[in-house]
Formats: C-alpha cells, structure tokens, sequence
C-alpha cells in the first residue's frame, strides 16, 4: 500500500519540509531535475554551483551538513565535495 501523504495539497513553501531529493553526480553540462532549497555534504569540501538566478559560485570549505543553498546545478569543475544530496 502507498504512503498516505496528509500534506499533498500543503503549501510547498521555502521553509516547507523538503518534498524531493536526489544524489548528485557532478556535472558541467547537466542541471539537477530541481533547483535544490537545500544541498547535504557528507563529505567536506569545495562545492561549484550554478545558482538558481544564472551565477556561478564556488563555496569554499563546506563543512559535512546541510546548507540552504538554492543551485540548479553542481558542477564537476572546482567540486571537491563528496556525498552530495541537492533537496526541494
């Protein structure tokens, strides 16, 4: 039987609990299948994003955790950070 989900019809807003996630696989050229609200580390390092509006950042030393980080892609170049989990 599937899971009954009470708050199907909840707004999803960004302080919401996350609805989705996925494992990343570091990418140059692909976009996540959703901007993430929030990108799990479990192993620490350089992240390299494209962010939500279009920009490019690296985010130097993430720490294992989670970070509110709104990206639409984690690019391969500059990413050093492991154990990647983009949620919306």
């Amino acid at each position: 039987m599937p899971a009954i989900d009470n708050y199907a019809t909840s707004y999803q807003g960004i302080t919401a609990p996350y609805g989705g996630a996925q494992e990343v696989t570091p990418s140059d050229s692909a976009d996540l299948t959703h901007v993430s609200r929030g990108i799990h580390i479990a192993g620490a390092g350089d992240l390299s994003v494209t962010m939500a509006n279009g920009d490019t950042m690296t985010w130097r030393n993430l720490q294992v955790g989670h970070h509110p980080i709104r990206a639409a892609r984690i690019r391969a170049t500059g990413t050093t950070a492991t154990g990647i989990v983009a949620a919306w």
